[in-house]
């Protein structure tokens, strides 16, 4: 897979998106990079801790999240997008669900749409926006309810949803990666069922896999923990995530998940078996 102008080898490899929130109420970093000088610092600590995409949002989807306009969320992520790009060699990822603020981002230098409501936003406008534009995507699971019959056979049906509206509108299959959703509408087992069976997602479809669990709340229930000490608890899912065959982990500790990943595909690939 190509992304800006890195090639991605999907198949044997998997590789660190380091998380960039320009928001002054993301649930673990909201505030700390809302500047453009404070967020190039950070792109600058995680290129140099080894990431390999940075992904930049402007709006909090946390739990409770205050939806902002679109014209607030492109002041935020725009400039920070044009800075990143200007000053280092990285593909970026934007982190929305709106067709408009990924339009103004694309124009700005993004490579790669990430969207956390897998083209089910609106009515069209962002998968035919991608198909325009040509490049990559990530296309989450959600959706507006817990309500699930078997968690993951609808899990999958989900998106297969997504992927027919992705086909539709003319996104190639060479474009896209397919991410679990974890902590979208998914109770504490379904998060870990989701993880525990991510080779299911991998197998079915046959797309690369990001997964997304960084400091999130589900590592804090189950290790009783506030979201500045689950570390450990996104390392230990990072590690299934690479087993189960996953593409892409987006984090925020990237120095952390870099070598939890290379030396777990030490373990799985370093050495000749026979």
């Amino acid at each position: 897979m190509i992304i800006g102008n890195k090639e991605f080898d999907t198949e044997n490899k998997c590789y660190i998106m380091g998380i960039l929130n320009v928001t002054p109420d993301s649930f673990s970093d909201g505030g700390k990079y809302n500047t453009v000088e404070a967020a190039l610092r950070h792109a600058e600590k995680m290129i140099n801790e080894g990431a390999d995409i940075i992904d930049i949002g402007g709006e909090s989807t946390r739990p409770g999240f205050t939806r902002i306009t679109d014209e607030e969320e492109i002041s935020r992520v725009v400039p920070v997008i044009e800075a990143v790009k200007k000053n280092f060699d990285i593909p970026i990822s934007i982190d929305t669900y709106k067709y408009a603020v990924a339009k103004e981002a694309v124009n700005a230098g993004a490579d790669l749409i990430n969207d956390i409501c897998g083209l089910k936003h609106d009515n069209g406008e962002m998968a035919k926006l991608i198909a325009e534009s040509g490049l990559p995507c990530c296309l989450m699971h959600n959706r507006g309810d817990q309500n699930y019959k078997v968690f993951m056979d609808d899990l999958l049906d989900d998106l297969r949803g997504t992927l027919d509206i992705a086909a539709k509108a003319g996104i190639g299959r060479d474009k896209i990666i397919l991410d679990p959703g974890i902590c979208f509408a998914k109770s504490l087992e379904n998060n870990l069922e989701a993880i525990d069976k991510l080779d299911r997602l991998v197998n079915e479809f046959g797309y690369p896999v990001l997964l997304g669990t960084s400091r999130k709340s589900f590592i804090g229930l189950t290790l009783d923990l506030p979201k500045d000490e689950r570390t450990e608890g996104t390392v230990a899912t990072t590690v299934i995530g690479v087993m189960k065959g996953a593409a892409f982990v987006r984090v925020h500790d990237v120095r952390e998940n870099l070598r939890a990943v290379r030396m777990t595909e030490a373990v799985m690939k370093g050495y000749k078996r026979g």
